[in-house]
C-alpha cells in the first residue's frame, strides 16, 4: 500500500494530465473542433456591434445605385459618340459590342457580339471613333472575330495624308505601330496624319490610322516611322463594321 501511494505521489499528476490531454484530443477529433468553434464564436460575439442600422443598409444601396448610374451614363455617352461617328459614313453600317478579349491577346484580336445573322461576313472592315480597328477574320451566326491593326501579324496599306507618300503599317502589340515606305526618301515629319491607302486590297481608302511620332529616314532597307494609332485599342467596347469585300 505504501509503495502504491509513493508511486501515485510521484507519477500520478503526470498520468492524470496525460490522460486529460488525450481525452481532450479525442473529443476534439470526434466533434471536429465544433466545441472550440462555438467558444470562439461566443467570445467574438461579445465584441461585435449590434445589428447594422437600417440607415447603413440604405446608404450602401444608394452607393450601389450611384455607381450603376455613372456606368450607364458612360455607356450612353459612348453610344452617342458611336452614333455620331456612324452618321458620318454613307451606306449600311453595323454596330457591334466587344464581348470577348483575351489578356494574352489583348492587342491582337477581339470578339464581337454580332455575326452572320446580322449580315457580317469575313473581310468586313471594323473601325471606331478614332480610326481603323481591324478586319473580320472569322464569323459565326452570332459572333465575329476581328484581327486588330495593332497585331504584329497585321499589315495595313497606308499613306501620309499631307504628301500622299505610301507604304504599309504593321502592328507592334501596343498603341503604336511601324510604317515602312516604298520610297527611299519620303516627305514625312512628326505630326503627319496617316490614313489607309487607295492602293490597299483589304481596306477602303481614307480611314484614319494615326499620326507620326518619330521619323528614321536612315533605317535600312527602307525609311521607317513610329505611328501612334488613334483608335482606342486599349479600351474598345463598341465598334462599327463596314461591308467591304477584299479586292484580292
Amino acid at each position: 500500500m505504501f509503495t502504491v501511494r509513493r508511486w501515485w505521489d510521484r507519477y500520478g499528476p503526470k498520468f492524470f494530465v496525460t490522460g486529460l490531454v488525450l481525452a481532450i484530443a479525442l473529443f476534439l477529433r470526434q466533434t471536429q473542433g465544433a466545441f472550440i468553434s462555438e467558444l470562439y464564436y461566443q467570445a467574438v460575439q461579445s465584441f461585435q456591434p449590434g445589428p447594422i442600422p437600417q440607415e447603413r443598409w440604405a446608404d450602401a444601396r444608394v452607393s450601389e445605385l450611384e455607381t450603376k448610374l455613372v456606368e450607364l451614363e458612360q455607356q450612353n455617352q459612348k453610344l452617342k459618340e458611336l452614333l455620331d461617328y456612324s452618321e458620318s459614313f454613307q451606306g449600311e453600317l453595323i454596330t457591334a459590342p466587344v464581348i470577348g478579349r483575351s489578356v494574352d491577346h489583348w492587342w491582337k484580336q477581339v470578339t464581337l457580339g454580332r455575326g452572320s445573322e446580322s449580315g457580317i461576313q469575313t473581310g468586313y472592315v471594323v473601325s471606331s471613333p478614332g480610326g481603323l480597328v481591324g478586319r473580320v477574320i472569322k464569323v459565326t451566326p452570332n459572333t465575329s472575330r476581328v484581327l486588330l491593326a495593332s497585331d504584329p501579324t497585321s499589315k495595313v496599306g497606308a499613306k501620309i495624308a499631307r504628301t500622299s507618300y505610301m507604304g504599309y503599317i504593321r502592328g507592334r502589340g501596343s498603341e503604336t505601330a511601324v510604317m515602312e515606305f516604298f520610297d527611299k526618301v519620303p516627305d514625312v515629319k512628326p505630326g503627319d496624319k496617316i490614313v489607309t491607302s487607295p492602293a490597299s486590297y483589304l481596306f477602303p481608302p481614307g480611314i484614319p490610322l494615326g499620326s507620326v511620332e518619330t521619323v528614321d529616314l536612315e533605317k535600312s532597307p527602307a525609311p521607317e516611322v513610329i505611328v501612334k494609332l488613334t483608335a482606342p485599342f486599349d479600351y474598345l467596347e463598341w465598334v462599327v463594321i463596314h461591308p467591304f469585300q477584299s479586292r484580292l
